[in-house]
């Protein structure tokens, strides 16, 4: 049986937490080499977008991102597959056009668009986190920014409203 090459650099497997099972988000921290929990909840949605604040943070320094999601199931741990979630291919977006002379002629509407742009990334992307996407690819973030400029705030509130729906746990 050959050896995985890429073992020694995968961080080992998550531990259960302790305690009652609830949900948890477990981060692996490579400089101590251990896990800790970074976010529980006893419902899913709030440790869901903790993961995805957490990890927006964390990539923004140029941190690499290891988490295990952990939730009740039938009174017991459970070990819940974040990949799964983050498997959906998405084709790569076209680029945005370039902001036009008439745009950034106007006073304060550079300072202004910037606000909006913003606010409508944020919104973008609590419902990503909300359905359980946070850990985007580069081309992920491509696609968020596309549509962050090209699509107003209403239309990307709805958006967001649908991803919620569909992060939502079965009952």
């Amino acid at each position: 049986m050959a050896a995985d090459p890429d073992r020694s650099t995968r961080p080992p497997h998550s531990p259960q937490p302790p305690g009652t099972p609830r949900w948890a988000a477990m981060f692996y921290d490579p400089l101590s080499a251990s896990w800790r929990c970074a976010a529980e909840s006893p419902d899913r949605t709030p440790v869901l977008y903790a993961i995805g604040e957490m990890t927006q943070v964390k990539r923004a320094r140029g941190d690499d991102v290891t988490v295990a999601l952990w939730g009740p199931d039938a009174g017991e741990w459970q070990r819940f597959d974040l990949a799964a979630a983050n498997a959906v291919d998405v084709p790569a977006p076209e680029p945005a056009a370039p902001p036009t002379a008439e745009d950034s002629a106007r006073p304060g509407h550079a300072r202004h668009a910037e606000r909006l742009e913003d606010r409508r990334h944020q919104v973008l992307m609590a419902g990503l986190s909300k359905a359980g996407l946070y850990d985007l690819a580069p081309d992920d973030e491509t696609a968020v920014r596309t549509l962050v400029d090209r699509v107003d705030e209403t239309t990307l509130r709805r958006v967001a409203h649908w991803m919620a729906l569909a992060g939502r746990p079965v009952e």
